[in-house]
């Protein structure tokens, strides 16, 4: 019998802890999932077992027990949206310029909006638009090619001027930008309660959840996967499920599958309430410096950007480094926001690979290990279409999108002349645009 373990308990297996200052909500019991999700023993097997508690892990779940998929187990190794999935207000979108992130977007999109009669829960999700503020005839053009792509996917995205711009968000300066994209249809949705209205649906659904219960082993006999080791017991099965996030690569390596998942630290911050509540805005982003700002729900404004300095890793603290290039690039389009109050935020991980697009699919030499992660910051948005796909990656159905080209195999080595080694067809990287 073949058995990985974990070469560093330090980072652990599933979604980790992000650090929400400015909330204080109690989150130390799992709700509505009682107690048994954080005490009991695994069962001795399992048809399917799911590792990560996260927004794609709690998706994957709802979709194959609703699909009547008998044992399935979902393993947390901390709380439900204990890690990326638990920031305050997540984005969604349609707006990519790759047309598999399209097509997934949308598809997302139409189960958010739909998501209080199935699964059945409040979200909170608002169709406040994204507004992608563009600075030079370069971006103007590279959007117009995306907006084409969208719109011939049925996505009512459009290229606004600047006055039109400033007319939907008023913190902008007009002179500071050459165009906009927009696109009304986008929004955002609280991640928090997304994750629990799926798991809460997947357990109605027969599907049993373990939260604070770590994988530290995947044992596999002749090829196959065989087994799920964890502090509460060790559950049998013939197909695990990989969704957990910046962990990711540490999982894959259990079972002998390489994820190429890196974590890096993304944060936000927000303003607290302002005298003058900010009027309802698009989720507005700065294209070239990736500086984005939005309404948080409480009267204020949420403020972020991905910080060119930042190096991978596991850290998860906040800090206010970054709150300097910030308010440099945001003062260039939005210049109130640059002299704005802080007071406090929060610090994730993203989960990125080499282009910045997820990995979907099934191992080439590990049959029956599937994998949905590396979204790169897409991860929340593009859950509900997920679920679906992985769900009929499980079943042997077709699905509505082609995954190939998502595998983890595109970044091996290809064979010269050939483009394929072993049967397996190499796409290469995803070229993917529109990142933030």
């Amino acid at each position: 019998m073949e058995r990985r373990t974990a070469q560093d308990r330090s980072t652990g297996t599933g979604l980790g802890r992000a650090t929400d200052r400015s909330t204080a909500t109690d989150h130390s019991a799992d709700p509505g999932l009682g107690t048994a999700a954080a005490s009991a023993l695994v069962p001795e097997r399992a048809d399917v077992v799911i590792v990560g508690g996260g927004v794609l892990g709690a998706s994957i779940a709802f979709h194959l027990a609703e699909a009547g998929v008998d044992g399935v187990l979902l393993l947390e190794r901390d709380r439900p949206a204990d890690g990326s999935s638990g920031k305050p207000i997540g984005g969604v979108r349609a707006q990519f310029s790759d047309p598999l992130n399209i097509r997934i977007g949308r598809r997302s999109l139409e189960a958010w909006r739909a998501f209080d009669e199935r699964p059945g829960a409040d979200i909170g999700f608002e169709s406040v638009g994204y507004l992608f503020l563009l600075g030079d005839a370069t971006e103007r053009a590279l959007f117009e090619e995306g907006v084409a792509a969208q719109n011939a996917l049925g996505v009512p995205s459009r290229i606004i001027g600047p006055a039109a711009a400033a007319a939907l968000c008023p913190y902008l300066d007009p002179d500071g930008i050459v165009a906009a994209a927009y696109c009304p249809t986008d929004g955002y949705a609280l991640p928090r309660e997304a994750v629990t209205g799926y798991l809460r649906a997947a357990a109605r659904h027969g599907a049993e959840i373990r939260t604070h219960c770590p994988v530290t082993a995947i044992e596999t006999r002749d090829g196959a996967l065989d087994a799920v080791r964890t502090p509460r017991g060790t559950v049998r099965t013939t197909t695990v499920v990989c969704c957990a996030g910046a962990w990711s690569a540490e999982v894959g390596a259990m079972a002998g599958v390489r994820l190429p998942v890196t974590p890096l630290r993304r944060q936000i911050a927000f303003t607290g309430p302002l005298d003058a509540p900010p009027p309802r805005i698009p989720f507005t982003l700065d294209f070239a410096s990736t500086a984005y700002f939005h309404n948080d729900g409480a009267g204020g404004l949420l403020l972020g950007m991905s910080d060119p300095r930042q190096e991978p890793g596991f850290g998860r603290e906040f800090s206010r480094e970054w709150l300097a290039p910030f308010r440099e690039a945001v003062g260039r389009r939005a210049p109130d926001l640059a002299t704005m109050p802080v007071s406090g935020g929060w610090a994730g991980l993203y989960e990125t690979t080499p282009d910045n697009n997820a990995l979907i699919g099934e191992a080439v030499d590990v049959p029956r290990f599937l994998y949905a992660t590396g979204f790169s910051g897409h991860g929340f948005l593009q859950a509900p279409a997920v679920g679906e796909l992985v769900r009929d990656l499980y079943l042997g159905r077709e699905p509505f999108l082609d995954v190939g080209p998502l595998a983890a195999t595109r970044f091996d080595a290809r064979p010269a002349g050939t483009g394929e080694e072993g049967g397996v067809p190499r796409d290469g990287p995803r070229p993917e645009a529109h990142i933030i």
